[in-house]
């Protein structure tokens, strides 16, 4: 019989594989030891026959001499491989915390002639282009523009993110050096609604308000940011009288 192309499942492996049918089941533990990671001697095989919802075990009392040909085998039906060691006893394949990894000197990377370093470094992009500072300043210069453009100041009433539900008033305008990569112009503004990221401090820096402030406050480019006639939100006005 001709081999036959096999779903191999197992809690670590899912991988198409060629059975041979002349095989003994013996023989196939063996073969799905390095594909699942599961001693011989602790696969417990099942056989399920695609659009079938039973699983049919591959098993015998003398597995040297039972062949897989005694068994129904499809193209592309799923072959279950069950680990039968207790859980303490498996090993995790998936937790890479305890394996050693290689890290590349900096040196030795940017000696490189292959790598993404050499290629920025051959197309003057990022900190490799000479106009980059300029670009930079010119974003810098964008941000403080926009605040100016859209008058906001501290004090004024507006709404967030063109969403008229995230309502409340500009508390501050200015750097937030907490904020990662987030230089420039931002602006921290009082929510009326508990649905902002903060209480108006960020890494312990207070730019606001009291802790007892909750979710109310929130940072965003000025580009973010309408001002304007925008009162608080009464969630009864819309009710008609009882």
């Amino acid at each position: 019989m001709a081999d036959v192309p096999l779903q191999v499942i197992s809690d670590n492996a899912a991988a198409e594989r060629r059975i041979t049918p002349s095989w003994s089941i013996a023989q196939l533990k063996a073969k799905l030891e390095p594909v699942t990671g599961i001693p011989p001697s602790s696969q417990r095989l099942a056989l399920q026959v695609a659009g079938g919802s039973e699983r049919i075990p591959i098993d015998a009392a003398d597995e040297d001499s039972v062949r897989l040909s005694a068994f129904p085998l499809a193209p592309y039906a799923e072959l279950h491989v069950v680990d039968c060691r207790p859980p303490g006893a498996r090993p995790n394949y998936t937790d890479t915390s305890s394996v050693d990894k290689y890290v590349m000197p900096e040196d030795e990377y940017e000696k490189k002639t292959d790598s993404v370093l050499a290629w920025k470094k051959a197309q003057k992009l990022g900190r490799f282009d000479p106009n980059a500072p300029d670009h930079e300043q010119a974003r810098l210069n964008a941000l403080e523009q926009e605040v100016h453009h859209r008058s906001i100041e501290i004090g004024k009433r507006c709404r967030v993110g063109g969403e008229d539900t995230r309502r409340g008033v500009v508390q501050y305008v200015g750097e937030v050096k907490e904020i990662p990569g987030g230089k420039g112009t931002w602006v921290g503004v009082h929510l009326d609604e508990p649905v902002g990221k903060n209480d108006g401090s960020i890494a312990g820096t207070r730019y606001w308000g009291e802790a007892s402030d909750l979710k109310h406050g929130v940072f965003v480019r000025p580009e973010r940011v309408e001002v304007g006639d925008y009162p608080p939100m009464d969630d009864l006005e819309d009710m008609e009288e009882i």
